[in-house]
């Protein structure tokens, strides 16, 4: 993929057209998924994030409320992500995503898309829009973990 890092428009229209169209958004009804209500104090952000993992493997995952901007394109983004990857890859990846926010030295290259995010960390107020649907999946990939211990 190519690093657009420092392209500031094409990190914009990929965080407006998971914004405008995000994907993976809608919930199910079936039993099987894990289920996160996740709410921000500061932000209008109310989203339920769901997943079905089976054997160590993440088969889908889908969210639905109320966000901004920043937490419906990274829930977005991050639904995408995760489908078919195992859970250790899963947290691979959530590892590196947060080291991007937090401004720390990472690997863009696993990141595809969610590099549009890559300086929202520079913003405070926009962290825990960044990173809220992403705490939903560790979330669910730890009791998962728990479940089959």
């Amino acid at each position: 993929m190519k690093d657009y890092r420092n392209d500031a428009m094409m990190l914009r229209q990929i965080i407006m057209d998971h914004y405008q169209y995000p994907r993976n958004h809608s919930l199910t009804d079936d039993e099987s998924y894990l289920c996160r209500h996740m709410a921000a104090d500061s932000c209008i952000d109310d989203i339920k994030v769901q997943a079905k993992i089976k054997d160590g493997i993440i088969e889908d995952v889908r969210f639905d409320g109320i966000a901004c901007t920043i937490s419906t394109a990274s829930t977005s983004i991050m639904t995408q992500l995760m489908k078919g990857k195992t859970l250790t890859e899963a947290q691979a990846l959530i590892a590196e995503y947060n080291k991007m926010i937090a401004l720390k030295e990472f690997d863009y290259e696993p990141l595809q898309e969610a590099i549009a995010f890559v300086n929202v960390g520079k913003q405070a107020n926009r962290i825990g829009c960044a990173t809220i649907g992403w705490q939903a999946m560790s979330e669910m990939i730890l009791e998962s973990e728990e479940d089959n211990d």
